[in-house]
């Protein structure tokens, strides 16, 4: 067995260095001893942290209950959600920003139905949220699913024959029991509307988020201006995902603990 998990790390060796290479040549031309914000730079973070909390939020609540009902579906309908699911994940970010505007900027249907009240869809707030609630939801979905999916049918059953509801059901077996899974979508969610690029630059320039401003600091200062702020989007990203990392191995032991 020692033998195999040897052989593995071996095999493991290239996609590891591949991963690891860029971060420790970032360490390597970080100017240290210049570390400094530029302009803009903390607005881009509040911005991204502050708009990325409440879409992680939308993309929890909206995103659930699809993986749930894909993770339980058969049949023709299961698999046109699922190719809705999955064509946003084909589609290039920067295609995507430009649907959205045409889907809900100020000349769509729903723009000018928005612009008789005032509201508006485009360079605000609101549009920066629904780029990144867009961008990351399809993957919070396809991960979710397969948390449930990995529940034991028969503990439903069970609680079926037991008299639970399908709603106490999803709540006190479903939910529980694909919670690590769940812990990993909502990482993998908050990672990727926290680094969203191509949706926002086109369908919310403004307000600025951390990606958005990364590239205008390489764009005004050249490259040597990008390297504080990923340093910071590193800081205030990972802590989300690492949370769920060490909350999901809790619950996995916990459980397994409980079980022997």
């Amino acid at each position: 067995m020692k033998t195999g998990h040897a052989t593995a790390l071996w095999l493991s060796l290239p996609a590891l260095m591949l991963l690891a290479v860029p971060f420790v040549t970032l360490i390597g031309v970080t100017q240290w001893q210049h570390m400094h914000l530029a302009w803009g730079d903390g607005s881009a973070i509040s911005t991204s942290m502050g708009l990325g909390a409440i879409a992680l939020l939308l993309i929890f609540i909206s995103g659930l209950p699809v993986a749930w009902w894909l993770s339980q579906a058969k049949g023709r309908a299961r698999a046109i959600v699922e190719l809705l699911v999955m064509i946003p994940l084909l589609t290039p970010p920067l295609a995507m920003g430009i649907l959205l505007v045409s889907a809900y900027g100020p000349y769509s249907v729903p723009g000018e139905l928005l612009g008789k009240f005032g509201w508006t869809l485009v360079n605000n707030p609101a549009a920066f949220i629904l780029a990144q609630w867009y961008g990351a939801l399809p993957y919070f979905i396809t991960t979710a699913r397969s948390a449930f999916a990995g529940v034991p049918q028969d503990i439903l059953d069970a609680g079926r024959t037991l008299g639970a509801s399908p709603w106490q059901g999803f709540w006190r077996l479903s939910v529980p029991l694909a919670a690590p899974g769940l812990a990993s979508a909502t990482a993998l969610a908050w990672v990727r509307a926290m680094g969203e690029f191509g949706i926002v630059m086109i369908f919310a320039y403004f307000p600025q988020g951390m990606p958005v401003q990364l590239y205008n600091n390489l764009q005004n200062d050249g490259v040597d201006a990008v390297y504080v702020l990923l340093w910071l989007l590193l800081l205030f990203t990972l802590p989300v995902p690492l949370l769920c990392f060490v909350a999901s191995r809790r619950v996995r032991y916990g459980s397994s603990s409980v079980e022997s």
